[in-house]
């Protein structure tokens, strides 16, 4: 296996950015520093990356449903409840493909292939996600208009979104709002939203690409299936 896959595939980062260690000095086979990008990995040989040795392992992709409450990463140093302690069962060293915010619940792919969470998480690959928000206040057209148009949020002006206003309610004053957007900056759904003045009180992804949570309780995971993984390769494209 080339180099830069045997990186991408042990979870170190995408191949593109293990071609970036290797030149910076940082990758070591056998004890000698790597400098061949094209050099294929042997059975017995010993990789490091800064001191620390990586094994490649067999590629695995799991669709999680996070609850609430529950924060998107291996682990945490102050001892929170993490999605890995969802999946116990699972031997590989998996790790979130991009994140929810602990307040969010939804749609989370989990996997050890670095190489597939860039081309999943690349703005450039413009792969949709589809939240469902309920927000303070009565959305309607022509407040969320300019999601459509393309919001300017924090001197930036982002992608043009799809949105539906799904319910309102006058009496309680909040509405239930879909958006569908395919890019990922930190807390972008509820900033947007905040910018209209519909502040989030609950979110939740309910669709990344061709997955959905059909069929899957809230805390529970499943393997994605060879057919589910090409489909999303071939968006990503």
């Amino acid at each position: 296996m080339r180099i830069n896959q045997y990186l991408a595939h042990a979870g170190v980062a995408s191949r593109r950015k293990s071609e970036e260690l290797i030149q910076s000095g940082k990758v070591t086979v056998n004890q000698k520093p790597l400098t061949d990008l094209a050099y294929q990995v042997k059975t017995g040989d010993t990789v490091e990356v800064s001191g620390v040795a990586v094994y490649s392992e067999e590629p695995v992709y799991y669709l999680f449903h996070k609850p609430r409450g529950v924060i998107s990463s291996v682990s945490d140093e102050k001892n929170r409840e993490t999605v890995r302690d969802y999946l116990p069962e699972v031997k590989e060293r998996i790790y979130p493909v991009g994140r929810l915010d602990w307040d969010t619940s939804g749609l989370l792919i989990l996997t050890n292939d670095g190489d597939f969470t860039n081309r999943m998480t690349h703005p450039k690959h413009e792969i949709d996600k589809v939240y469902v928000a309920k927000v303070d206040g009565l959305a309607t057209k022509e407040k969320l208009r300019p999601f459509s148009q393309g919001l300017r949020l924090e001197g930036r002006k982002l992608s043009p979104a799809h949105y539906s206003i799904l319910k309102t309610d006058k009496t309680k004053n909040n509405s239930v709002v879909e958006l569908t957007i395919h890019e990922g900056q930190n807390h972008q759904v509820k900033k947007m939203f905040a910018a209209l003045g519909l502040p989030v009180k609950k979110l939740s992804r309910v669709r990344y690409g061709n997955l959905t949570l059909e069929g899957l309780p809230s805390g529970r995971y499943r393997r994605l299936s060879k057919k589910e993984i090409s489909q999303l390769l071939t968006l990503a494209k």
